[in-house]
């Protein structure tokens, strides 16, 4: 699977089980809850360092108890395997930090 090829919902299903990422048919997106606001800062600080290292950011939306991810690949204009990868690593972040998906 290229880094460049736009992947439809069905090839990427089974790879965002268990992240609380969803294909919408537009990007790949997904909601936490936290328990207070400092624990959805907590959770998008983890995700910048890994961002950062992938040099592949999501769009988000933060709020008291809750952070919401956007993933899709801007130059490519389509859901990638970096989403899906990134997708793997905020999901993973999130229930080390035992941070549920909504």
């Amino acid at each position: 699977m290229d880094a460049h090829t736009p992947l439809a919902r069905e090839e990427v299903e089974a790879d965002l089980a268990g992240t609380g990422f969803r294909h919408d048919g537009e990007r790949l997106t997904a909601e936490f809850r936290t328990r207070d606001f400092a624990g959805s800062v907590r959770l998008l600080d983890a995700v910048a360092i890994e961002a950062d290292a992938a040099n592949h950011h999501p769009d988000v939306r933060l709020g008291w108890g809750r952070i919401e991810f956007d993933l899709v690949s801007h130059d490519v204009g389509a859901v990638t395997a970096r989403d899906v990868a990134l997708a793997r690593v905020i999901g993973g972040i999130a229930e080390a930090q035992g941070i549920l998906p909504a």
